[in-house]
């Protein structure tokens, strides 16, 4: 069995707890795109860990946590993480990296960091990760794969000098910036071969394999459907496939194999970063919502940036589950919600003065105005609760209306940050 998990929205819904949880039955956890530009916060018995670059099973030591070719590759802060958790009392995690991941390079962090200066007040609020420029090299041809750092001496420096005369062109020219050195590139390639030598393998024969013997596999996604590049609100989106349909080809698993998809969503809206945002709220209204949040708060787990916060888009959710193409629904963070008499959920968009239920493109959707319909709130603390029956009837009523407005079945809801804090809930659609 293959299982997807993945984002309904802009990011940070809540994914890493769920993969957490399924992760106990699981053989192997996949990180299949994304790099070190967001994060997912567990919480467990070890304690609270905001991940990265791992996948979210690595607290397990019966599974093996495979770190994809679709992955933009931080060699140093894959290592620095692993020792991280370990330092904490964490097992040492079984981790396996494909030797055709792509290498997130010095130089990528560098241009990433000088472009976003270069935009000022126009940039793409990048985390200065270095992930767009790492996949912009790997689809012009100049990046480099794992495997790469274990080639021939001489084949390495030759493809090291053509990417610094490429590089040391922009860097010179546009960013007036001091030039690469080739010779200084090398040397941290062999402290990168170093470092990820112990971890390196055929991650898609170890798949492929795993497949054939009916092991468990979990596919984790980074981000959320409107963050993909393709059918995300572009150009304020990352650069890899976020949605489940990337999933085979950032894994190497055939794409039959996957079997239930699992779109997770937040019971509110939140996002990191610029892009359009229709439920929005500001203000006041906003912080109080933004301090109630989450665990400890709607911030980054990379950045530790206030998380833009907003009411629950019925009209984005139902695309996101739509092109991730979700056979079921994990909604997450009911719990802050107590506090409001009533809750106002966005079930469509006003745009030049007609209703829509389509989500459109992102030259609409800055056109776009909430439609609310409010929702009497339950006022009361929900957490500790464990059967959906026991929830608030409002609080019932709010997940059951959400499932009629999207579509798709919701199956479980969640009432705080740990494992346990799961609730099993019986569809009505």
């Amino acid at each position: 069995m293959i299982k997807a998990i993945v984002g309904a929205n802009w990011g940070d819904e809540g994914k890493g707890k769920i993969t957490d949880m399924l992760a106990a039955d699981s053989d192997i956890v996949v990180r299949f795109q994304g790099g070190s530009n967001a994060g997912h916060t567990i919480k467990n018995q070890y304690g609270k860990f905001p991940l990265h670059m791992l996948p979210s099973g690595v607290f397990y030591q019966h599974t093996t946590c495979v770190i994809g070719n679709g992955v933009a590759l931080n060699i140093p802060k894959l290592i620095e993480e692993i020792q991280s958790i370990v330092d904490r009392g964490v097992p040492t995690p079984h981790i396996m990296v494909s030797d055709r991941a792509q290498i997130v390079m010095p130089y990528h962090i560098l241009l990433d960091t000088y472009e976003e200066e270069r935009l000022a007040g126009k940039s793409f609020g990048s985390t200065r990760s270095g992930i767009a420029p790492c996949y912009s090299d790997k689809y012009a041809k100049i990046g480099f794969q794992v495997n790469e750092l274990f080639m021939p001496e001489d084949q390495l420096r030759s493809r090291i000098e053509n990417v610094c005369t490429i590089k040391n062109t922009l860097i010179k020219y546009l960013y007036n910036k001091p030039e690469l050195d080739p010779d200084e590139l090398y040397s941290t390639m062999m402290e990168y071969k170093e470092m990820i030598a112990p971890y390196v393998g055929n991650t898609e024969s170890f798949l492929h394999d795993a497949v054939e013997q009916g092991k468990n596999i979990l596919l984790e996604g980074q981000l959320g459907t409107l963050k993909d590049i393709d059918h995300g609100i572009y150009p304020m989106v990352t650069s890899s496939n976020t949605i489940a349909g990337g999933a085979a080809g950032g894994s190497g698993v055939p794409p039959y194999a996957i079997q239930d998809i699992i779109c997770v969503s937040k019971a509110y809206s939140s996002a990191v970063g610029a892009g359009a945002f229709v439920s929005e709220i500001f203000g006041d209204e906003a912080e109080e919502l933004r301090k109630r949040g989450g665990d400890g708060g709607e911030y980054g787990a990379t950045t530790g940036r206030p998380r833009r916060v907003g009411w629950y888009d019925c009209v984005a959710s139902r695309y996101g589950c739509k092109i991730q193409g979700a056979t079921e629904v994990a909604l997450t963070v009911l719990d802050p919600l107590g506090y409001l008499d009533e809750i106002p959920l966005c079930v469509g968009y006003e745009i030049n003065g007609e209703e829509h239920q389509n989500f459109p493109n992102t030259t609409y959707l800055y056109q776009a105005k909430p439609i609310y319909k409010k929702m009497k709130g339950w006022k009361c603390d929900i957490t500790g609760i464990r059967k959906f029956e026991d929830l608030p009837a409002e609080c019932q009523e709010y997940v059951n209306e959400i499932e009629r407005q999207i579509g798709f079945p919701i199956t479980m809801v969640s009432n705080g940050p740990a494992r346990e804090d799961i609730i099993p809930r019986t569809p009505l659609i």
